[in-house]
């Protein structure tokens, strides 16, 4: 998918929704488990049987899908055939969503080759979260693919991201203009050196919803890029706060929702309740693309 065809469902949809499939197992409604059970199938195909009725339900809303890996590695062999039949399923019957694996991988050389095969060959996801924390070597073997995309952290949401992320660094000499560049958060030094490796066509940023006014400055920094924006609604991120300090021409935001839709509800109406939560977030981004 290219930036201009992702800036193209923004607008026929009025939307910047991401809806994050972290199925966890446990959590899924006792009626899909039902459903399963009643097909013969083995209650490990409830996964995906929720997440279909999950993407039908709000991909009226949503240009955005992600995986969280995670939760389908946690349950084996099985769990990686339900994220293939979910990635499979989006790409097949909604082929105009990006779809994204959330996998955070960072690792350098035939390593990060084979990641980079699984996930834009194997699996045909549209874009992956990657760390770069070993650097560009990490990040490179996923840019050779046309049409994908890396999604490199910067700024997450998560409270101990302070650990390291926003720690003032010292760069080498050769890299400074000026004396207020000597000084300055590791996620920002990240920005600057990432933006080198691609381009606004395949490279994007995670920055947390719950740091606006940082936001704010790594817009300043990458006025181009999109970004993958976590954190809103159950971490307590909101939406105008994002928009107002994150969007630029081309919107340059997907604001990704989990949680709060997926288990929107626990009985039967599961999927009309995850669609009412993403219809109403959805109401309150479609002002901020008007203006």
């Amino acid at each position: 998918m290219t930036y201009d065809q992702l800036y193209g469902q923004i607008k026929k949809k009025g939307s910047f929704l991401c809806v994050g499939l972290d199925t966890d197992i446990e959590k899924i409604p006792a009626c899909v488990k039902e459903q399963a059970k009643a097909a013969s199938l083995p209650e490990e195909d409830a996964v995906f049987l929720f997440n279909k009725q999950i993407i039908d339900a709000t991909a009226p809303y949503a240009i955005a899908f992600k995986v969280n890996t995670a939760f389908y590695e946690a349950m084996g062999v099985e769990g990686i055939r339900q994220m293939e039949k979910t990635a499979s399923y989006l790409k097949k019957e909604y082929p105009d969503v990006f779809v994204i694996a959330d996998a955070k991988r960072g690792d350098i050389g035939n390593t990060a080759k084979q990641y980079a095969k699984a996930f834009f060959e194997t699996m045909d996801f549209d874009a992956v979260t990657l760390s770069p924390y070993m650097g560009g070597d990490a990040i490179t073997p996923f840019l050779k693919y046309e049409g994908k995309w890396v999604i490199i952290l910067a700024l997450t949401s998560n409270v101990t991201a302070e650990d390291f992320e926003t720690l003032e660094t010292r760069p080498h000499r050769m890299d400074v203009d000026d004396e207020a560049q000597t000084h300055v958060p590791l996620y920002e030094r990240v920005l600057q050196k990432a933006e080198k490796w691609g381009t606004k066509d395949n490279i994007m940023f995670v920055v947390g919803a719950t740091r606006p006014s940082q936001l704010n400055r790594i817009r300043l920094l990458c006025p181009d890029n999109f970004f993958l924006v976590p954190g809103v609604g159950v971490q307590g991120g909101k939406v105008e706060e994002v928009a107002a300090a994150g969007m630029n021409s081309s919107c340059g935001l997907i604001v990704n929702s989990s949680r709060g839709i997926l288990y929107a509800s626990s009985s039967e109406d599961f999927a009309q309740a995850a669609a009412q939560k993403a219809r109403e977030m959805v109401a309150e981004m479609a002002p901020f693309l008007t203006k």
